[in-house]
């Protein structure tokens, strides 16, 4: 909703819409966790068998308590008989043992599948995120990715970890606790039942409260990091330019934002955490008052009284460890409704579920067509209406004023975006009815951030085509004259590019990046501002090596230096989303049209 919208809300309509996103957010969070431990059934079941006996253990003790002082001592004191209060202690001492065993049991388990689904949860991130069009990473910042990435499955890791065997034994202690002391004596059962109303309103409000808290907690430490990755991305404008100052200014704002948000959480916990303990203690006195009156009149024996004591740690404590491992299942839970948000997010440009088979290539490279193609960002309209054909083969350049609709052309044409209205055709197949893998291979986009990947030189050039040979390799950056400069590093092919390439120039990287595109061997090669970052000495380089590039395929170059333009066979002018001239350089060149315009003023600022 726009904030024009929501003026016209209501306060308890808005509050209505808040409570339906909750729910929603909360079932599709429950929907990613079903489907992260439906493999873990067999587990699961095993984990919640173990701990059931590791508590019925864990009960027994008490119980055991209670029978030998109502039928181990007497003997022993009347017969001087030990046997009854031997056997007593021997169960005693079984029940222990069985209680260490299982709960050993039921903690690996945990850890193992927790282990095996926190995996899985990063997988599934990271590929989805991969698949995720170009439109959706321009909008959801590098920042708020590693947040899901690192901080949520953290917390959810921190869950299995730390947290949920003593959440999940809690809730059996809870009930079994309870169920004993029904058996046991229900009159004093009620008694405890009457603190149920304090402590029912105190973890209602607690829960609320605190599902707020740990929400709001997730959120300031995702901009805290978004802030973090933007500042030292872009670290050289940051000093370049002095802003310091105003970074740290917005960063100590932020961080202050998450430490109240974590300060909130801790003042609930000090709040509920003594709370329980106050109702517990006023119940435990008032159980030992009525047992003991119920006791004086021979209503219930002492090993009874003692036992019901003793539930009653049983039955609190675990209140008390809910407390403490709350924020843990809160800080999981909230993490888990974000992730559960970027997992449903659809891309924007799918792969269709009945691909059509691209027909053979018939001479050099593929014929490309715009037909009526409408597209805009948002609101704005760049392409009010783009039809276009280049012929198999052809080398055109698209010229024109910043803002003109040049990269939206190539970002279309790379299927970066799909057409609001019209089509994008390949040899006559609509780009939205190819397979991806059929898309990357025939179409290849190199830019002007010539972006290399850790590792070595070999290994970026591979990525034009996983599992190329070594001779492959270096046959395409020779091709492209990659090979002489190349072979001069320290290692040769083997030398490392460094984090983004920065160990090379800009021109290297730019030859890396064109032998990547020669060794991928497209049909259709998209240059889109691929030498604006480059000297002249480097450019000159570069154009030689397009030359290689470019034979044989069918190439869109876009360029802001009409130097590049010179070797294509056709130049387009294009203002507004239009085509406005079209026609060989040299026959454009030698008229008054805008692209005659737009060399001169090129060649005015070489002078």
């Amino acid at each position: 909703m726009t904030a024009d919208a929501w003026r016209g809300v209501a306060a308890e309509d808005v509050d209505v819409v808040t409570a339906g996103l909750s729910a929603i957010l909360r079932r599709r969070a429950r929907r990613l966790l079903g489907s992260l431990l439906r493999p873990h059934w067999a587990a699961i079941a095993a984990t919640l068998l173990l701990i059931t006996i590791a508590n019925l253990a864990a009960l027994a003790g008490p119980w055991l308590v209670g029978v030998g002082i109502d039928r181990g001592i007497p003997p022993l004191i009347h017969h001087r008989d030990a046997a009854p209060l031997a056997v007593i202690v021997a169960a005693f001492f079984a029940a222990i043992v069985v209680q260490a065993v299982t709960t050993r049991a039921y903690i690996t388990t945990i850890g193992r599948f927790g282990g095996a689904v926190v995996l899985e949860l990063r997988r599934r991130l990271f590929d989805h995120f991969q698949r995720l069009p170009v439109a959706f990473h321009e909008r959801y910042t590098s920042g708020r990715v590693i947040s899901r990435q690192v901080s949520d499955v953290d917390s959810i890791s921190d869950l299995f970890d730390e947290g949920l065997d003593s959440l999940v034994s809690a809730v059996f202690s809870l009930g079994l606790a309870g169920a004993g002391m029904l058996l046991l004596d229900w009159p004093l059962a009620l008694v405890v039942l009457a603190g149920f109303a304090p402590l029912s309103v105190l973890t209602v409000w607690f829960r609320r409260e605190s599902a707020i808290a740990y929400r709001r907690s997730r959120e300031t430490i995702a901009q805290v990091i978004v802030h973090f990755v933007e500042t030292f991305g872009g670290i050289r404008a940051v000093q370049a330019f002095r802003r310091e100052r105003r970074n740290q200014e917005i960063f100590s704002g932020l961080n202050d934002g998450y430490a109240s948000a974590m300060l909130r959480s801790s003042r609930l916990i000090a709040v509920y955490s003594p709370g329980i303990t106050l109702v517990g203690n006023v119940i435990t006195g008032t159980v030992l008052l009525y047992g003991g009156l119920r006791v004086m009149h021979g209503d219930i024996k002492i090993g009874v009284l003692t036992t019901f004591l003793l539930y009653l740690g049983r039955f609190f404590d675990p209140l008390q460890d809910l407390s403490q491992f709350y924020n843990s299942f809160q800080s999981g839970a909230a993490a888990l409704e974000k992730l559960s948000g970027v997992l449903d997010e659809r891309p924007s440009v799918p792969e269709p579920s009945d691909p059509t088979a691209l027909p053979a290539a018939i001479g050099s490279g593929r014929e490309v067509r715009f037909e009526g193609v409408r597209f805009g960002y948002g609101r704005g309209v760049v392409l009010p209406g783009l039809d276009l054909t280049i012929p198999a083969g052809q080398t055109t350049a698209l010229v024109g004023e910043t803002g003109a609709g040049k990269t939206t052309v190539a970002r279309l044409l790379a299927r970066f975006h799909d057409p609001d209205a019209g089509r994008v055709l390949l040899d006559g197949a609509d780009l939205r009815e190819l397979a991806d893998r059929t898309l990357r291979h025939e179409i290849v986009l190199v830019t002007q951030e010539n972006y290399l990947f850790s590792g070595s030189v070999a290994d970026n050039i591979e990525l034009g085509r996983p599992g190329a040979s070594r001779a492959e390799i270096e046959q395409a950056a020779a091709a492209i004259g990659a090979d002489a400069f190349i072979k001069a590093l320290p290692g040769g092919y083997d030398a490392e590019v460094g984090a983004r390439g920065n160990r090379l120039s800009a021109g290297q990287r730019q030859l890396v990046s064109f032998a990547r595109a020669f060794l991928a061997a497209p049909s259709v090669l998209v240059l889109d501002e691929a030498t604006s970052l480059l000297d002249i000495p480097s450019e000159r380089a570069v154009q030689a090596a397009l030359q290689a590039v470019l034979a044989g395929r069918t190439a869109l170059i876009i360029a802001h230096r009409l130097s590049t333009v010179q070797i294509a066979d056709r130049v387009l002018v294009i203002d507004q989303g239009r085509i406005t001239e079209d026609g060989p350089p040299a026959e454009l060149l030698g008229g008054p049209g805008q692209y005659a315009a737009l060399h001169a003023h090129w060649e005015a600022t070489l002078s």
